[in-house]
């Protein structure tokens, strides 16, 4: 874990820093700026765009009653994306990119759902529980959720046995 953030925090800037100088080196300092500046509003957009559609797909599975589970997955990254692209960088950009197109994001999210959702059948079945849980929720007249179950108090327990 250590390693990870190091990389993240330390070793990513100092790339995108020698890039940017690089580039700005190559075809001029203004015009690296504009690049990123332009790279930055149109990642805006096509996030907001892509986020939108996402949501809607979110929508439409949970009302068809499917477990979203991947759109969810893909909302996430279109939010990761997000930031990477309105941070300033060519290497955030690429990446923020590659999460914000379907035509890569889908299958990152597959796989993504895939091994996430190995880990939690296997702690589930690490710890004895079951991988399909089943609950009964129901909608009282106030618009709440009622959640059945049973429960007793100490107090009761302790006055029954005497």
């Amino acid at each position: 874990m250590f390693f990870k953030l190091l990389f993240l925090f330390v070793v990513m800037p100092i790339a995108e820093i020698a890039l940017l100088l690089h580039v700005g080196d190559l075809i001029g300092g203004w015009t690296t700026f504009f690049i990123v500046i332009v790279t930055a509003v149109a990642g805006a957009h096509l996030v907001r765009a892509q986020g939108m559609a996402a949501l809607a797909e979110i929508q439409q599975k949970s009302q068809q009653g499917i477990l979203p589970a991947e759109s969810i997955t893909e909302g996430l990254m279109i939010l990761v994306a997000g930031v990477l692209l309105v941070t300033p960088g060519f290497i955030t950009d690429a990446i923020g990119l590659c999460l914000t197109i379907p035509l890569t994001r889908k299958p990152l999210a597959k796989l993504i759902n895939k091994e996430f959702g190995q880990h939690i059948v296997a702690r589930s079945q690490v710890y004895g529980g079951q991988t399909n849980h089943h609950q009964n929720y129901q909608q009282n007249d106030a618009g709440g959720t009622v959640i059945e179950g049973e429960w007793q108090r100490k107090d009761d327990t302790h006055n029954l046995n005497k």
